[in-house]
């Protein structure tokens, strides 16, 4: 169990590698309750400024472990009860995603499907392989994939969303781009390089100004557009008395690099 997820530092990236490839990478109970203890972790970590998701094995994330699903039938109450707790803890893990103040970004190298598809649709940057493909296939089983389609359909257009929701055919990684579900497709070899030099990028930013603009992003993103100004003015003026602001700007107009103090 303590394999289950690798939880390691590359320089100012926090790692987390998804490890039980011979259950595809499904989401148990306690590998989601290791995914979000780490995320949690990481948004409280000064030396963390961007956090990864990457997998071992042939496939990324195939979803839920149906078979610890298929398991909890045999239970008096048909496994309601232990639904409604992997369920709520997997909501709870995908927000945890969204709510960190770090970047999170998704390194997938293969195929990922159903909550595996909600994995990399959770996170705020995407980064895949040629052969990674993108599925919410839940339809096929009788399983309507709708805690994937919370996180799908807010990165995709509605048809887009819908055709796969309903199809549950298999999206390559170029047509995942055109999209939107990923940022960036690279040949397999190119991958972890590519991820890196993402991260470098976002990293090389002041972590208060990155965290404020993310949190700002999804509470706008939400908004009627009067209400999303409205707010999104309130943030600037509060972002603009903080003091890596003050420095940026200042670096910028005497035409040096800045010195953040991440405040």
């Amino acid at each position: 169990m303590d394999d289950i997820l690798i939880d390691a530092r590359e320089g100012d990236m926090r790692v987390l590698t998804l490890n039980r490839p011979a259950q595809r990478n499904g989401l148990s109970v306690d590998l989601m309750d290791r995914l979000l203890a780490a995320v949690n972790s990481a948004a409280d970590e000064a030396e963390t400024r961007v956090v990864v998701i990457r997998a071992e094995g042939p496939v990324f994330c195939a979803g839920h472990d149906l078979k610890e699903l298929t398991a909890a039938r045999a239970d008096p109450d048909r496994g309601r009860a232990f639904f409604s707790i992997v369920m709520s803890k997997c909501s709870d893990m995908m927000q945890s995603i969204v709510r960190c103040p770090k970047p999170v970004i998704a390194e997938v190298h293969a195929m990922a499907t159903a909550a595996g598809c909600q994995l990399v649709a959770s996170c705020d940057l995407a980064v895949a392989s040629e052969a990674a493909r993108f599925a919410t296939p839940g339809v096929n089983i009788g399983l309507f994939c709708s805690t994937p389609m919370v996180a799908l359909s807010r990165n995709v257009g509605r048809k887009r969303a819908m055709e796969m929701l309903l199809t549950g055919e298999p999206v390559g990684a170029r047509r995942a781009a055109e999209i939107g579900l990923v940022n960036t497709v690279v040949p397999a070899e190119e991958l972890r390089e590519a991820t890196t030099d993402l991260a470098r990028k976002v990293a090389a930013s002041s972590t208060a100004t990155v965290a404020v603009g993310k949190r700002a992003f999804y509470e706008q993103v939400e908004m009627p557009l009067a209400e999303a100004y409205d707010h999104a003015q309130r943030v600037m003026v509060e972002n603009m008395l903080m003091r890596d602001a003050e420095e940026g700007i200042g670096a910028f107009l005497q035409k040096r690099p800045p010195a953040w103090e991440d405040r």
